[in-house]
């Protein structure tokens, strides 16, 4: 071990970061954990519903009533929705359907060959950056980076001979550390945001209108931020610390940097080149945006946006099918040529393969669905949110602070409220009017609201996927638990909120556009 790993190793941060792992992962078992919490939650329900609060739920404009889960009605609601509960908790089909087209890609060699083709002209010292931009870069494809980028980060590194867990972890920061990071292609999150914030601002001004790119310069700049903070953590921070924790997981299907075979190169060729048809074949069906059946209805489309990339779109429904025919498909021609697959029977068993190892996952998913149900049914999460953004306007702090107040605000309540729509529904009618009030405009306080949630993301075990990268994790290091992905994940999460901070408060200082049609200060009927 070399000196400046030994110090990395022997540092406070190491040590607050083992503490933050050994605590988390003296935790329950995830599962468990869940159903604790669902109880908990059962308990504060009942314990507030009798009393009055003051602040008023934005969304149905009545005062917020924390429900009594424990009441008749409710448990027999409850029991009565357990199943659609379970069945409609929207990772749970996005993460099966994408995962039966890696499994085949998986079974028959595909991705195998494919990683050691790249990872044989692409830099090691690289590696970490482009894993990174590929993160950020998956939120076109809205959860795509998830079930796909991140575990690949894993195969990655640890095919570079890198800790495989230092793989996640720069993935992870960039799928949902940089969620509100743009590269260069809008989100479906940026209409979605700018709509909530107009009707926010026209609570005090019905004239304003938000542009739904009202913080794309912002955002795509925010992109470089994100890929350097990570880059230096991961390789500096992340992967030192990890030099300790052994990979005692099944490494016998993982990828070996050994050189392709000839019939290796074989199956490769044929197999990016029946993508390279299907890509060929959904860019015919898409040519035409206004014509193709790929498009949002024109009235589900801002202006400004384009209706192949708005969340309404069929293109955009159709990602993760989309993920389950690009891996299949060459997954399928590659085991046939390369000879590692003889019969549709092999490829059944690659689906039926991938679906075993996803079955802690479906279980820690099903008790996780269960306790988020009962969380938003109580409107516990409301009333911490609206308590959160009402003391924060009573501060009466100074702009910046006021600022950097909002950003942080937003942190605390992603810990207790994973969407970030709802978030802003609710702390966003309130704030954007009060600093509407001091002269700063809805655009400024959206990017301030964007860099709280995105920073925290990697951190709360509310996030719907976060057992998802547990189970990642223990693919490569079988101890690994909630504590162990948040020890990871603290320092992304720590830099971010600061830089990322100082970076808005930067753009705002130099007077630098945010977006399309975005200005810092408000002034009355613009």
């Amino acid at each position: 071990m070399s000196e400046q790993t030994a110090a990395v190793n022997n540092g406070w941060m190491n040590r607050a970061l083992n503490t933050i792992e050994v605590i988390g992962n003296k935790l329950p078992d995830p599962a468990v954990l869940f159903a604790l919490l669902m109880v908990i939650v059962w308990g504060l329900s009942w314990l507030f519903s009798g009393m009055t609060f003051t602040e008023i739920d934005p969304r149905s404009g009545q005062q917020v009533q924390i429900v009594n889960l424990l009441s008749g009605a409710a448990l027999t609601q409850f029991a009565s929705n357990i199943v659609t509960t379970f069945v409609n908790f929207p990772p749970l089909g996005v993460v099966l359907v994408a995962m039966l087209g890696l499994g085949v890609a998986e079974y028959t060699g595909f991705i195998n060959a494919g990683l050691r083709s790249i990872l044989a002209v692409t830099p090691k010292m690289l590696l970490t950056p482009v894993l990174i931009a590929v993160g950020v870069l998956s939120h076109v494809a809205v959860d795509a980076g998830y079930v796909l980028v991140i575990p690949l980060g894993a195969v990655i590194f640890y095919a570079a001979g890198r800790h495989p867990l230092a793989g996640i972890a720069a993935a992870f920061a960039g799928v949902s550390g940089g969620f509100s990071a743009t590269f260069f292609v809008p989100s479906s999150l940026d209409p979605l945001l700018a709509g909530m914030t107009q009707v926010s601002a026209q609570l005090l001004d019905p004239t304003v209108t938000i542009n739904p790119l009202n913080n794309y310069i912002f955002t795509t700049a925010s992109t470089f931020l994100i890929v350097l903070v990570g880059w230096f953590l991961t390789d500096k921070v992340i992967e030192p610390r990890l030099q300790a924790t052994k990979v005692d997981g099944d490494t016998s299907q993982m990828v070996k940097m050994d050189a392709l075979s000839a019939q290796e190169r074989k199956g490769l060729r044929a197999a990016v080149i029946s993508m390279f048809v299907v890509a060929a074949l959904l860019a015919l069906s898409i040519v035409v945006p206004a014509a193709t059946p790929w498009a949002a209805p024109a009235e589900q489309v801002a202006e400004g946006m384009n209706p192949l990339l708005v969340a309404a779109s069929p293109l955009m429904k159709s990602i993760v099918t989309l993920i389950f025919v690009f891996f299949l498909v060459p997954g399928i021609v590659y085991g046939y040529v390369a000879g590692t697959v003889q019969t549709h029977r092999d490829i059944i068993k690659g689906m039926s393969n991938a679906m075993s190892g996803m079955g802690y996952y479906i279980v820690m998913a099903f008790f996780c669905a269960l306790f988020l149900y009962a969380f938003n049914q109580s409107n516990l999460g409301v009333l911490l949110a609206l308590k959160g953004a009402n003391a924060l306007k009573a501060m009466g702090l100074p702009l910046a602070m006021t600022l950097v107040g909002i950003v942080f605000l937003s942190g605390l309540v992603n810990l207790v409220v994973g969407s970030a729509s709802a978030k802003w529904a609710l702390i966003g009618a309130i704030m954007v009017p009060m600093l509407m009030e001091l002269g700063i405009s809805p655009d400024l306080t959206q990017a301030a609201y964007r860099v709280g949630d995105s920073s925290t993301n990697i951190i709360t075990p509310l996030l719907p996927y976060f057992p998802l990268i547990v189970v990642f994790c223990q693919k490569y290091v079988k101890n690994s638990g909630i504590g162990t992905l948040v020890a990871l994940m603290l320092p992304y999460s720590i830099a971010m909120l600061v830089l990322w901070t100082a970076f808005l408060l930067g753009f705002w200082a130099l007077d630098i556009p945010l977006g399309l049609g975005a200005t810092y200060d408000y002034i009355p009927n613009r």
